[in-house]
This record gives C-alpha cells, structure tokens and sequence, in this order.
C-alpha cells in the first residue's frame, strides 16, 4: 500500500474523536475545550499538508493515495482517495479553520453552547467531502457538515440570525433530497456510485437509458449547484452568510467551494472527453449559468452598504467565475481557476473577519439597527493605557489590548482585502484573473502550434472578469471612503491579540502567493491535467487491492508449499 494512504484517513477520525471529547467535558471548561479545539485543528493543517506533499513529490499512478476504510475492495466498499486536488482543498480548509477558530476564541465561542464541538464536526464533514469517491458516501459528508453548519449558522442567537437560518436548513434540506433522487436514478441506470467505476460505466450505458442517466445528473446538479450559490439557486446564500457571526461566516466562505469541488470532481470524471454520448454533458450550462450569476452578484454589490453583505455577494462572483471556467473544460483555464479559488477564498475570510472590526467602530456612536444588535453582550472595552499607568495593576481589568494604530490596520487590511477581490495588481487576486485572462485569449496554451479561435463564450467570460472587477472597485471604493476617510470622529475599536492574527496570517499568506505564484500554479496545472485527463485517478482507486487476512495470508502459504 502507498505509504500515502496511511494518513488519508486521519483528517476525518481526528475531529470525529475531538468533537466527543468535548461533548464529554461540557461547558464547564470552556477554555479547555478551546485550546483541545485549537490542537486538533492545527494538527489536521499539518496532516493536511504532508499529504499535499506527498500528493506533489511521487508520479504517476503512486501520486494518487487510496485509502479503503472498510477493506472492501472497490466498488464494493468505501473508498478514500487524496490526489493533487483534494490535498490542495484540505490544506485551504486547514488555513481558514485555524484562522476562523482564532478570531472565535476572543469573544464569540462563549456566544452559545457547544461551538467547539460543532466546529470539529463541521471540519470532518468538509475534509470527508473533498476525500470521498463515492456518491452515497458524499451525501453523507454533505449532511454532516450540513447538520453542523445548522448549528455554527444560529450560533449568537438574534432575530436575523434566526430567519436567515431558518431559510438556510430549508434550502439545504430540499437540496439534500434532490441529491438522493439524483444518486439513486444514476444507480438504477449504472449500478454503482463508486465515481471511478461510474467513469467506466457512463460509456456503456445503452441509449435508451440515457435520457435517464442525464436527467439523474441533472438533479444531481442543481443539489451540488445550489450549495455552490450559481444563479437563480442562490437567493439564499447573501442573507445567510451575511447573518452569521464573522467566524462562522469566514469558515462559510469554504463550504461554496465544496460545491465548486463536487462539480468539478464529478464532471471531468463522468462527462469527461472518453465519456461517449454524454461527453461534457451539460458544459454550456455552467458557462452560461456562471456568467449570469456573475452579471447578478456584481450588479447587487455595487448597491451594498454593508461590509458582510458585500463580502458574501463576493463569494457569488467568485463561484461564478469558478463555475464558467470549470464548464469549458480546458486544462489551462482550470488550471487558473484553481489558482483563483486560493487566492479569493483567503481574501473573503479574511474580509468577513475584518467586517466585524470595522463596524465595531461605527456601532460605538450610531445606534444599530434592530437587526444588526449584537446578542452577545459586548464586554467593557478598556481605555488607553495612560502614562505613568502601573501595568500590573491595571492588568486584571484590561480585556483587550489597545495597539497602536488600530485604524492604519484596519485601513490597510481593507485595501489589501478589496485589491485581493477586485484583481488588480501587485497582489495574488490580479496573478489569479490574469492566468484566468490568458486561458480564454489562448485556449491551447502559449507556444501551441495551432491557432484556435477564441469563442463567443469566451469573448463573453472575459468582459464579466473586466466588469466584475470595475463592478467591485466602485463598491468597495464608496465603503472605503465611507468608513475610513469620513470627517466624522469615530473612537478607535479595541482589538485582541486573537482578533488581528488571523487577518494578519491571511492577508500574509495571500501576499506570499504574490511572489511564490509559479509553484502553486505548477501544481493547479498539474491538477489541472489530471482532472481532465480522469484514466490516472481511475486506474489508481480500481487498482487498489483490499489487504488480506492473517487467514487468508496463510491458507494462500500453505497452497504455495503444495506441489
């Protein structure tokens, strides 16, 4: 077995055991259960890495690791399967966790009960999701960080909260319902939900039963596509994300991407070029379905007033543009929309983190709305440390530290957030649309021998890029000037050392993509290539062979030494 494999398993069995150790302990020890929390969570970053490595460093089939939980061999029993993709979604998973879980431990863990717990529990339901091979065994993925979403989204209490979450669990439940329907008619047509035995099976299907095969994808699409927020099925996502407290919402900004993930892994593996008659079934409805949702979003955040409102119509124009990409299944494009998907995901968590920051300020002299009053009492906010101020005994009253200009901070993360957003240079966001820009210009690659023209499609995606920037620019330009250089005094929000640091980690790691672009978009190419070239992760998971017995192994000796 490839040493590779060994490990796949632990992302899923590590929140599993965290979250019951906490549901044991109780709230009594709170604190404990936070620090427990934040162990768990970065050792499942760490874990997550190392697969990536190691996703990154072997070649050919070894580079996709198998993991088969039950030891049923496949398609016959579970399967867990980590390869360049998945590996690169378990780390980006790893990051916003740890940055979100960070922000949560200064104030908004003690909002409600058991959040540390939920939080694990979302965390296995989304590292599931990206390493499962199997369609029921998705679903079941789906429902468990679904069931701890429903939790983490009322988490805080609050009338918006409440309504929002409300429509949020009626949504996904109907979206839930469709995905059994959608699995269950690919059964009754293939008989198997193993994806790679399905992308085997999809060419042979008879024609007569294909009208049948396609319409359970097409079910299948809309559950995957409304968590993923493409238009019209989205109506729900902007009042949800907006709602949620800032933590919650930034490890949200990752849960659209498993949509995204679900599309992309299912489509170039059963609609993939070798797929017959069904061969990219269904591909110019995400083109054209992204690019609508790109034209809605951008038209709906140049009227947003508020930060989460903007930062979640955001996340809308970015599965849009993942979306278009995915459905015109080039190698090169691909390859740029997973760089972007990096690249945005880091920038919108740590925008709905900093929303939070900012408005803090401005709720310190307007009176809230009934809908944005925060549930959680706010604690006494200390006052500058004076002059001559004996620390140690002003330490017990101080709740957070006042550091020095917190406003240039904040100032600065907004405009390193709102260039991220927007794409303009010199940061990661502008690398990510430029790559994406260059695909459509040059649908085979720089250096091709032949010319193929560029299609209206294309021609099309590329004016929503341009406008979807300027679209962002014009917002978060009137935001910027409205919150930051307004003439109106507004005292400075005090910050805690776990408030800043993670926008600060976020922000950094988005810089760091800026100067170290060409090794992550060697390894999206990669992922890219592999992805629409599905014969390497099919070979490698029906290959996997279950381990046998120690009975086995020796009633197979014992007919060796017979003659």
């Amino acid at each position: 077995m490839n040493p590779l494999s060994h490990l796949i398993i632990a992302p899923i069995l590590l929140p599993l055991l965290t979250a019951a150790i906490m549901l044991m302990l109780g709230e009594k020890h709170r604190p404990l259960k936070a620090r427990i929390n934040l162990l768990s969570t970065l050792t499942g970053l760490g874990i997550a890495i190392a697969l990536l490595v190691g996703s990154q460093h072997q070649a050919s089939p070894a580079a996709i690791g198998v993991y088969l939980p039950s030891n049923w061999p496949v398609p016959f029993g579970i399967a867990l399967v980590v390869d360049r993709l998945s590996a690169l979604m378990l780390v980006l998973t790893g990051i916003v966790a740890v940055c979100a879980l960070l922000f949560a431990m200064a104030r908004w863990d003690r909002a409600g009960a058991s959040f540390h717990a939920l939080f694990q529990i979302q965390l296995m339901g989304l590292y599931g999701a990206f390493l499962t091979a199997d369609l029921f065994n998705l679903f079941v993925f789906f429902e468990v960080l679904l069931a701890a979403s429903y939790g983490l989204m009322l988490h805080g209490s609050g009338r918006a909260r409440v309504s929002a979450g409300l429509h949020y669990i009626a949504i996904n439940l109907l979206a839930s319902s469709l995905f059994l329907i959608g699995a269950a008619l690919i059964y009754g047509v293939t008989g198997t939900l193993n994806m790679a035995d399905l992308a085997l099976k999809v060419p042979l299907v008879p024609e007569a039963d294909r009208g049948l095969l396609h319409a359970g994808a097409g079910i299948l699409a809309i559950a995957f596509l409304a968590k993923a927020g493409m238009w019209p099925l989205n109506f729900w996502l902007v009042p949800a994300y907006s709602s949620a407290s800032a933590p919650v919402a930034a490890l949200f900004a990752i849960m659209t991407k498993v949509g995204i993930y679900t599309v992309l892994r299912i489509w170039t593996l059963l609609f993939s070029g070798q797929a017959g008659a069904s061969a990219y079934f269904a591909g110019d409805w995400l083109v054209y379905g992204g690019m609508t949702t790109i034209v809605c979003a951008a038209l709906a955040i140049i009227a947003a007033q508020r930060l989460e409102r903007m930062a979640s119509l955001s996340i809308l124009v970015s599965a849009g543009i993942l979306l278009s990409a995915v459905g015109f299944a080039q190698p090169n494009l691909t390859a740029g929309a997973l760089f972007y998907l990096v690249s945005s995901t880091l920038a919108l968590s740590a925008l709905f983190l900093l929303a939070e920051l900012i408005e803090r300020s401005r709720s310190a002299i307007e009176q809230p709305l009934e809908e944005d009053v925060e549930p959680l009492p706010r604690p006494v906010e200390p006052q500058p440390l004076r002059r001559g101020t004996n620390l140690d005994d002003e330490q017990k009253a101080v709740v957070g530290q006042v550091i020095p200009w917190t406003m240039a901070f904040l100032g600065l993360s907004f405009i390193a957030c709102a260039l991220l957003i927007i794409g303009m240079p010199p940061l990661s966001g502008f690398i990510g649309k430029l790559s994406l820009l260059n695909a459509l210009l040059n649908p085979l690659g720089l250096g091709a021998s032949a010319e193929v023209p560029v299609s209206t499609a294309a021609w099309c995606l590329l004016g929503l890029l341009v406008f979807s920037g300027l679209a962002s620019l014009i917002a978060f330009s009137r935001v910027g000037i409205q919150r930051f250089w307004s003439p109106e005094e507004r005292p400075s929000p005090v910050l805690r050392r776990y408030e800043y640091a993670p926008i600060v980690i976020l922000l950094g790691l988005s810089i760091a993509l800026t100067f170290k672009a060409e090794p992550l978009m060697r390894y999206t190419q990669a992922a890219a290539d592999t992805l629409n070239h599905p014969q390497q992760y099919v070979m490698a998971v029906l290959a996997t062979r279950a381990v046998p017995s120690p009975e086995a192994k020796a009633a197979g000796a014992t007919l060796e030494v017979q003659p």
